[in-house]
């Protein structure tokens, strides 16, 4: 292997190499993540959110692939999920769509995909960055109605 971030494709009948950068696999596996039902979004490293904020789209934001002292493929894949959705089934039809797209497109296999759940988005938080705009308002419309005296 020339470089830790490509993946060599070798064809032992010609001695032909076809070099794969590891974040070509990262971005296919992103865009297929995205369209999995009940995945919210991906969440990356301080850097893609850099990228976000300079106006870059990187696909592969919350997706990391490396290869293991036995040259397989590893991926961890960090996501949102949406809240009510049942997180075991969610995460399998994520694992079964990222392996298919990657072994569609590549022709490579691999050997685990690690899903990580660090978020719960709640449907009415989609459109709301921070999502904690909603998160007292209800407490405080009661302590306001509460506090008034009544006459």
């Amino acid at each position: 292997m020339a470089d830790s971030s490509k993946i060599v494709l070798d064809d032992k009948n010609n001695g032909e190499e076809i070099e794969i950068d590891s974040s070509v696999l990262e971005v296919i596996m992103g865009i297929a993540a995205e369209k999995v039902e009940g995945i919210a979004g991906l969440h990356g490293s301080v850097k893609s959110g850099i990228n976000r904020v300079l106006g870059r789209e990187n696909h592969g934001k919350g997706i990391t692939v490396k290869l293991d002292d036995e040259h397989n493929l590893i991926a961890d894949v960090y996501v949102s999920v949406v809240a009510g959705s049942y997180v075991p089934k969610v995460a399998m039809d994520l694992q079964n769509s990222l392996r298919q797209q990657v072994l569609q497109m590549t022709d490579l296999n691999l050997k685990e995909i690690n899903v990580h759940v660090v978020g719960l988005v709640f449907p009415d938080e989609e459109h709301d960055e921070s999502g904690t705009s909603q998160l007292f308002s209800d407490i405080d419309e009661k302590s306001k109605n509460e506090s008034t005296p009544e006459s």
